[in-house]
């Protein structure tokens, strides 16, 4: 092989993540942050707060989310005028600050998070019903043998956290994602949280929402609050907890469509009016129930005895049993933007000992996640995409690789500032489509 002479120029400047200039049009020109952080947050410190949360921003969309990662971009002057920070915090600065405004800082991310969708007019997907899904869901984060505020036994059966998070419709934009102790039972504080992500998603369309949920928020008091919104629908998993297994399954086989799959399994399905009383009055809900009774295996070997499985769907919706059923399998999809948020912007295991602090990181990457999304959902779907296969929507991971990690010369002459690609790049139709979009003027 022949020997390359490796150098390092004198002059010449380049980056390795042009992308960041894409981040920085939408924080900067899509939201108020900057303007909110200098005029609610008290103090006037040398580094402003906007330097300080548009740091951490852009290395979330780097896919870093430890203080550390700091110090790797103070002396880049690419990642200043990229995002328009005037001083890069050290990572001292970057944890102390956080420690110190947690509360403020996270407040106006979430209005940032919710400003940056309107303004940008985010496409919104409908359900073929004609709804937008809204999914609602708790995860954990697994933050084992650490000693942090907040962590402990999570339904996982690991030592961490059950933030909860809400998506809108097929695109999967965050809404909202609550950082909670690991023991908090997923439905203590649910209702406070809906309420909140249901006055998000009406100020982004005006389609009828379609709340699904899984059976960890089948209580009575979620099914009243859902009925009380005269422009949502919802699916909430049945939880059977001590149902009479045997009661359903004659019912079903009697009142119920019957199928038969293969040989030794059953099938039925049908609906039932169920009336629950609460805060002095009644409230009828339709229940959707399915029971699956098996007599042998796939293979046909014969069970000792019959293996019976029961669900239910709590439902608004007048559709068809099997649609309900359809409708509420298609909210699997979310457990991918979970995974983005954990694996893709790494925060897995959260970076601070303080839960306050903790909470507003995860806040950050919602709005860092939808940040990236928006870039994916512009940038990498079109014609002139670089080459991969047909989607409705890119990964984080893949919007970090693909725009964000650009390889580009930064060239400055007189005021001017030029951001040159190599002559084969295949992202550059990409990144310049997406540029001019959000650019500012």
């Amino acid at each position: 092989m022949k020997r390359i002479e490796i150098e390092q120029s004198s002059k010449a400047f380049y980056s390795e993540h042009a992308g960041l200039v894409l981040v920085g049009n939408l924080i900067n020109g899509y939201t108020d942050l900057c303007e909110r952080l200098e005029k609610e947050v008290p103090g006037r410190p040398m580094i402003s707060h906007a330097d300080v949360v548009k740091t951490y921003l852009g290395l979330l969309c780097l896919g870093k989310s430890d203080f550390e990662a700091a110090e790797g971009v103070s002396g880049d002057d690419w990642f200043k005028e990229a995002l328009d920070i005037q001083k890069v915090p050290s990572q001292e600065t970057l944890r102390q600050r956080f420690d110190r405004q947690a509360k403020a800082f996270q407040r106006l991310a979430e209005a940032a998070n919710i400003e940056l969708l309107k303004r940008t007019q985010v496409p919104v997907t409908a359900l073929p019903t004609g709804h937008v899904a809204l999914d609602l869901d708790v995860f954990c984060l697994d933050n084992s043998d650490t000693k942090k505020e907040g962590v402990s036994r999570t339904y996982q059966n690991y030592d961490g956290y059950a933030p909860i998070g809400a998506y809108l419709s097929e695109e999967g934009w965050c809404l909202g994602i609550e950082l909670r102790p690991g023991s908090q039972h997923s439905e203590n504080g649910f209702v406070d949280f809906l309420r909140k992500v249901l006055v998000y998603a009406q100020k982004i369309t005006r389609k009828r929402l379609l709340v699904r949920t899984d059976s960890a928020h089948d209580a009575l008091e979620t099914l009243v609050e859902l009925r009380r919104h005269p422009n949502v629908s919802f699916i909430v998993r049945w939880n059977p907890r001590r149902a009479n297994v045997f009661y359903w399954r004659d019912r079903a086989f009697r009142e119920g469509r019957v199928s038969e799959p293969r040989p030794g399994k059953k099938v039925a399905i049908f609906s039932t009016w169920v009336t629950r009383h609460y805060g002095g009055r009644s409230y009828r809900f339709r229940l959707v129930i399915r029971v699956t009774e098996r007599i042998s295996d796939a293979k046909g070997q014969m069970l000792i005895q019959p293996d019976i499985t029961l669900e239910g769907w709590w439902t608004s919706l007048c559709v068809h049993e099997d649609e309900v059923i359809w409708l509420y399998e298609k909210r699997g999809l979310s457990e991918q933007f979970h995974s983005e948020i954990k694996s893709d912007l790494d925060l897995e295991r959260l970076p601070s000992g303080k839960f306050a602090t903790n909470a507003l990181v995860l806040t950050l990457g919602g709005l860092a996640y939808n940040l990236l999304r928006i870039l994916g959902q512009n940038g990498l779907l079109a014609d002139f995409s670089p080459v991969r296969h047909q989607a409705k929507r890119r990964r984080v991971k893949t919007v970090i690789q693909e725009l964000i990690y650009l390889a580009g010369r930064v060239i400055r002459s007189g005021r001017r500032l030029k951001l040159q690609f190599g002559r084969h790049c295949p992202a550059f139709q990409a990144f310049r489509s997406v540029y001019l979009k959000f650019c500012p003027g």
